[in-house]
């Protein structure tokens, strides 16, 4: 949903969240897709070239058409048109979007339920008079690819699909069925995705799903691995709204309930408050894994932490990280203001706008009525926004450690795994809450400093881009191969 803030962790260890990696081999801004002549590479660079060139943000109505254009590249490659489903959905406002399900039948002998695969096809907008370069043409330079969504998510899309054919085209046969399901509105609302594993549950059940649009692994600067990350679970996404109302007034005669003065002093409380510390045994253990790649003293506040989290100072040095204050606590911040009417009359109303990341467990109602403490003033109305859903974290799984495990190694020998709690929102989420256990285990592996995902010149190495193509042919045929 952010994945983009989505993706930065500890520096050193930063988690690629959405590109890939290469196989056995560091990145490096020399190398050119002049290097990959496979049929399959070269097929993967005309699907990611392709899925780049569609604006599909919000308010260009262009998913439908990206998904009809995968739908027949499927088609094209083998897939039964009966196991190929395009599936429209008309959004609040009327706007056209899209979901896409392939299947990838196999023949049983595990016995084994579906594994469900999942990315999303819409992205951020980006302004072309913003970018140094078009962001929705797929343009090489210096060793990356550039363009809005080469890392959110078409990476994931384009890397799944290619797979998928890849697969195909060898003749493989799996030995349960591989799910494919592309949603068309992460960014915005997820209603594609809830769509996919309630209305359309049918397609899509499984026994446990993999997002491609999560999870990663960061390389330093010379290209070794320093960690992988699988995302088990991610906090909650709520906004609230807190408003000042009041009569208002000519501004030549001040009055003492001032909305504008009101909303600053709620706010100037919520900045100092602090949610409680809170663990659970995905986060103690990224604590404890981190901590092994980690220098100097946020290393060894992760190391107290993860062996006592009532160590108060060890919490309060994580709080003072960007990269760590998420994975300890819920998390509230304004992000908005507005307020007033005119420059010569008092403010009938002030609003801004408070978003929060709460951990799993805790439910928004019981946020709100934290706020409502905070702000300490009856004046402030704090409502919240839509009507945002918990995720519980999804216990981790040895088959899916191991498939993991077997793909990183390949490329990245001795690398660490370490679970982690996402302090952002992606599609996971509405699958986690559809009883669907869903581990972000996405093919990237890339510096933290690349990392421009929602921003401008969002790109990604290109070797990351092909090595995550041998990411996921481990990946599945470890999961449903003989």
């Amino acid at each position: 949903m952010d994945a983009g803030a989505t993706l930065r962790r500890t520096r050193g260890l930063a988690l690629a969240l959405l590109a890939t990696g290469s196989v056995g081999q560091g990145l490096t801004a020399q190398d050119a897709s002049a290097d990959y002549t496979e049929p399959y590479q070269r097929k993967a660079l005309e699907i990611y070239r392709t899925a780049i060139g569609f604006r599909t943000a919000a308010g260009h109505g262009q998913v439908p058409a990206l998904a009809r254009y995968l739908a027949g590249e499927f088609r094209a490659g083998g897939f039964p048109a009966e196991d190929v489903h395009l599936l429209p959905q008309t959004m609040p406002g009327g706007e056209e979007t899209a979901s896409l399900v392939v299947r990838y039948r196999g023949d049983g002998s595990s016995g084994l339920d579906p594994v469900l695969l999942i990315a999303h096809m819409d992205v951020v907008d980006a302004l072309p008079e913003d970018w140094e370069r078009d962001p929705f043409t797929l343009i090489e330079e210096d060793g990356y690819f550039f363009g809005r969504g080469t890392l959110d998510d078409k990476f994931g899309v384009t890397t799944l699909t290619a797979t998928f054919l890849r697969l195909k085209a060898a003749g493989w046969v799996p030995t349960r069925d591989l799910i494919i399901g592309f949603t068309g509105d992460e960014e915005t609302g997820m209603l594609t995705t809830r769509g996919l594993v309630t209305t359309h549950r049918p397609l899509t059940d499984a026994e446990f799903a993999l997002n491609a649009d999560a999870g990663g692994g960061s390389v330093g600067r010379a290209g070794e691995g320093i960690a992988y990350h699988i995302q088990t679970s991610e906090k909650t996404y709520a906004t609230f709204d807190f408003t000042v109302r009041n009569p208002g007034g000519h501004s030549s005669l001040p009055r003492q309930d001032n909305a504008i003065y009101e909303l600053a002093a709620a706010l100037r409380r919520l900045e100092a408050f602090r949610f409680p510390v809170m663990t659970n045994a995905t986060t103690l253990r990224y604590f404890e894994e981190s901590a092994r790649v980690t220098d100097g003293e946020v290393g060894a506040a992760m190391r107290r932490f993860a062996e006592d989290p009532s160590d108060a100072e060890a919490a309060d040095v994580l709080a003072e990280d960007p990269a760590n204050v998420g994975i300890t606590r819920t998390t509230c911040v304004a992000t908005m203001l507005g307020g007033g009417h005119a420059e010569n009359a008092l403010p009938q109303t002030a609003t801004a706008t408070v978003n929060c990341r709460i951990f799993p467990g805790v439910s928004v109602a019981e946020v709100e009525a934290t706020l409502r403490e905070v702000a300490d003033d009856d004046r402030v109305e704090i409502q919240v926004r839509g009507d945002p859903s918990a995720s519980a974290a999804s216990t981790l799984r040895d088959d899916v450690l191991s498939a993991v495990a077997a793909a990183v190694e390949s490329r990245f020998p001795g690398t660490a795994i370490i679970p982690y709690m996402a302090p952002y929102g992606t599609d996971g989420r509405e699958v986690r809450n559809a009883g669907i256990p869903t581990y972000g285990v996405m093919g990237l592996f890339m510096r933290d400093e690349e990392i421009f995902a929602h921003g401008l010149n969002e790109r990604v190495p290109v070797r990351a881009f092909f090595g995550a193509l041998e990411h996921w042919y481990t990946i599945l045929n470890e999961l449903a191969g003989r």
